[in-house]
C-alpha cells in the first residue's frame, strides 16, 4: 500500500480504502497500491470492498500526469484500464461503496464490481470525455456497454450526461442508493452476506457470465494502446478524465 490506500481485512471481507485527502485521482502510484491491495485480498481469500474518501470515490486519472504526456500518460491509462479488467475477473465477490462523484476512469472502475452500493447526495456519475474535447476510448466504451441499460448507452458515452445518485441506478451504475451515514454499514452487511456463498461456483460462474465482456474489454484495450500517447498529449488544458 502506499499513503493514499489502506486496507484491513476482518472476518473474511478486505476493505480497500482510497483516500488522497482531494478527488482520489487515479496516479501511477494509487494504481500501484491498489493492485498490491487486491494481491493481498486474493491471498487472503477475501470477499472486497473498494471505497473512496466521503465526498468522492474517484475524479479519473491524475491530471497533472495526463497534461505532461509522453510515456508516463500512457503507462497509466494502461494500468488503470488494466485495473478494471482485473476487478472483471477478480475471483471472489466485489462490492464497491462509492462515497460521492465518480468521473471518466473513476466512474470505469465501478461499473468493473460486482455489486454497486452508492451515497445519497450532491454527486455526479459522469464519463466525461465528450464533454472536454476527448474521445472516449474503445475500452472505456466497452466498460459501459456491460452495465449501463441500452435506453441510458448513447446518453452516457456519447452526451456525457451527469447522473445523480439516484438516476444512477435507473442507467445501470449502481444497484443501491443509501444515506451517506449508511453506506459502510450496508457495504459491510453486503459483503459479509457475500462472503457465505461458494467461492469456487462462484468464481466459476463470474467467469462464465463475464467471458465476453472480458474478451471484449482486452480486444478493445488493445486496440487502444497504440493511440494512448497521443491522447496523453492532447488532453493538455482540460480539466478531468
Amino acid at each position: 500500500m502506499n499513503e493514499f490506500v489502506s486496507y484491513q481485512f476482518a472476518d473474511g471481507v478486505a476493505t480497500i480504502v482510497i483516500d488522497d485527502g482531494k478527488v482520489n485521482a487515479l496516479s501511477t502510484a494509487m494504481l500501484t497500491a491498489l493492485n498490491g491491495a487486491l494481491d493481498r485480498a486474493a491471498a487472503d481469500g477475501a470477499v472486497v470492498i473498494l471505497t473512496g474518501r466521503p465526498g468522492i470515490f474517484s475524479g479519473g486519472f491524475d491530471l497533472a500526469t495526463l497534461r505532461a504526456g509522453g510515456g508516463d500518460a500512457a503507462l497509466m491509462l494502461e494500468q488503470g484500464f488494466q485495473l478494471a479488467l482485473r476487478l472483471l475477473e477478480h475471483p471472489s465477490p466485489v462490492v464497491i461503496a462509492c462515497n460521492g462523484h465518480a468521473v471518466a476512469m473513476g466512474l470505469f472502475l465501478l461499473l468493473s464490481g460486482d455489486y454497486l452500493i452508492g451515497a445519497e447526495g450532491p454527486y455526479r456519475l459522469v464519463a466525461n470525455e465528450v464533454a472536454i474535447g476527448l474521445t472516449l476510448p474503445l475500452v472505456a466504451i466497452e466498460l459501459c456497454r456491460h452495465r449501463v441499460t441500452p435506453s441510458h448507452f448513447i446518453r452516457v458515452v456519447g452526451l456525457a450526461e451527469a447522473f445523480s445518485p439516484s438516476g444512477a441506478v435507473a442507467a445501470g451504475f449502481l444497484d443501491l442508493v443509501v444515506e451517506p451515514g449508511d453506506l459502510s454499514g450496508r457495504a459491510h452487511a453486503t459483503a459479509a452476506g457475500l462472503a457465505r456463498l461458494d467461492r469456487s461456483a462462484h468464481a466459476a460462474t463470474k467467469r462464465l457470465a463475464r467471458a465476453d465482456v472480458v474478451k471484449s474489454v482486452r480486444a478493445a484495450l488493445a486496440i487502444d494502446l497504440p493511440s494512448f500517447h497521443n491522447l496523453a498529449v492532447a488532453t493538455e488544458g482540460s480539466a478531468g478524465f
